[in-house]
């Protein structure tokens, strides 16, 4: 298995992801996704269509069905600087895994040793002091629709700061 990938993804802060209602039809081949921040990956996965499959984590964790979508509640508002990367296991770093997603999944897993991935993770990161687990109690967006309305905002805070919009 390749020891380093670094694959051609889609890399946006979670606050510009939030904004965006359907998924453009250029990232539809986008089957693996990485939620993390610049320091440590939480959690990789694969789907059919990544962006989807976000967005569903997210309106999961308010039901308790997603363990990163309730790590991303209990961490708001400052969740909105995670990074979500969407990634094509069809990518050519992944061309000796014969292009496989599976295989594609499983070395993002080996490579990143993700917070939250149970499955082919011997030893996953710990997660970093300062953010609440998923199982905290405590203050968060109450809808999907508090995330957007929080992420357009900071979106229009940052653009009047010059920052990468």
């Amino acid at each position: 298995m390749t020891s380093h990938l670094t694959p051609t993804a889609i890399v946006l802060p979670l606050r510009e992801f939030l904004v965006i209602a359907e998924c453009p039809s250029a990232w539809q081949a986008y089957d693996l996704y990485l939620f993390r921040d610049e320091d440590v990956v939480f959690y990789v996965g694969r789907s059919q269509t990544a962006f989807t499959r976000v967005w569903e984590h997210l309106f999961d964790g308010f039901k308790g069905r997603s363990l990163v979508g309730r790590f991303v509640l209990m961490n708001w508002p400052r969740a909105l600087q995670f990074t979500i990367e969407l990634i094509s296991s069809q990518d050519a770093c992944f061309a000796d895994m014969a292009y496989s997603v599976d295989a594609a999944e499983a070395a993002l897993i080996e490579q990143h040793s993700p917070s939250f991935n149970a499955v082919l993770n011997r030893t996953p990161t710990p997660l970093p002091v300062h953010y609440n687990p998923p199982t905290a109690k405590g203050r968060r967006p109450r809808s999907p629709n508090r995330m957007i309305h929080d992420a357009e905002q900071a979106n229009r805070w940052a653009a009047r700061r010059g920052m990468k919009e």
